[in-house]
């Protein structure tokens, strides 16, 4: 029977790839199922609100009700985990950006709800000041420059 040598390195050196479990899970074969996925969810005030984001067509902001039956659906399609992206109202918008740490504010409201109708889902939010900031960028402004220090430090 004719041996056949392997293919010269780096084409085939694959216990390399078998020396530890870390390194075999990496190379493993995988399956996305529906518990694998993270539910992107952009959320604003209202009832019964379904409003289509333009930037992102087939994407709509949705209404804390909305949100609920929506997340019901997912979870019976076996979603695992739900990110939220809230808007803010302009009027709630400040150079501070005090409507982040207001404790009823969209976010902490639409946390709650998930919890406590899954507590075992997992819900994630976006860390970051641009939905409360009036300039809209990530990070406290103060005379066109964005403070990266003081806005690490305040999220």
């Amino acid at each position: 029977m004719p041996v056949h040598a392997p293919a010269p390195f780096p084409a085939a050196r694959l216990r390399r790839m078998r020396r530890t479990h870390a390194l075999r899970d990496l190379v493993a074969e995988h399956a996305v199922t529906a518990a694998d996925l993270i539910w992107p969810v952009f959320i604003r005030e209202g009832t019964g609100v379904e409003e289509p984001v333009p930037s992102m067509p087939g994407v709509s902001r949705l209404s804390l009700d909305v949100m609920l039956r929506k997340a019901a659906e997912a979870h019976e399609a076996g979603v695992g985990a739900i990110c939220l992206f809230p808007y803010t109202a302009p009027d709630l918008r400040t150079e501070d950006c005090a409507e982040a740490w207001n404790p009823e504010n969209l976010t902490n409201r639409a946390i709650r709800l998930l919890k406590a109708e899954w507590p075992g889902m997992a819900v994630m939010t976006d860390i970051a000041l641009d939905a409360y900031n009036i300039d809209g960028h990530d990070g406290f402004v103060v005379d066109g420059q964005i403070l990266n220090d003081e806005t690490v430090e305040a999220l």
